[in-house]
């Protein structure tokens, strides 16, 4: 069988993940909300583990979430935990 001369068609006809995957979220902001689906014992843990598997800081990471809250593939690609980060956003602006 031969391959679709559209990338459009074939993008379409992938399976629904792999068309996600393609238009979606990048590498790098998968990785931000695998780490924040995470469980930490602690804040050095969780900033250490940015710092190993991210290769970024701290900062730089709660600047990239604070972005992927309000990008709707984000919440398509892990929607309980974008859920729950924008809850506890919109109390801590309620708080203030």
């Amino acid at each position: 069988m031969a391959a679709p001369a559209d990338p459009a068609e074939s993008a379409a006809s992938a399976e629904p993940g792999e068309a996600g995957r393609a238009a979606g979220l990048s590498e790098r902001d998968r990785a931000v909300l695998a780490v924040e689906q995470r469980g930490w014992p602690g804040p050095g843990a969780k900033e250490r583990a940015i710092r190993e598997q991210l290769g970024i800081s701290p900062t730089r990471y709660y600047q990239l979430l604070g972005a992927l809250l309000d990008d709707p593939r984000a919440a398509e690609h892990a929607p309980v935990t974008v859920n729950r980060l924008r809850r506890i956003r919109a109390a801590r602006r309620e708080g203030r």
